[in-house]
């Protein structure tokens, strides 16, 4: 099996002083998820959102670290 990138977004919002993660969303492409993160923040006004890329292949358990595309807005430091 080659190897799989996934483009993801999560949002993020404010439950009291904490940031926490939403449900995170896949996209067919890096524009693509950039884009989605861009309108959960600015246009859905969910406090962040970020979108990163990730490679596996899941036949020898390689699982990359995700590589950020962009951040928008309040994000986590660890993200």
């Amino acid at each position: 099996m080659a190897e799989i990138t996934q483009f993801v977004v999560v949002p993020f919002d404010y439950a009291g002083d904490d940031l926490v993660a939403g449900e995170p969303v896949r996209c067919p492409s890096p524009d693509a998820a950039i884009e989605r993160a861009q309108g959960l923040w600015k246009i859905l006004g969910h406090a962040g959102a970020i979108a990163f890329s990730r490679t596996s292949d899941f036949e020898i358990g390689k699982f990359d670290d995700r590589q950020v595309l962009r951040r928008f807005g309040h994000v986590p430091g660890e993200f």
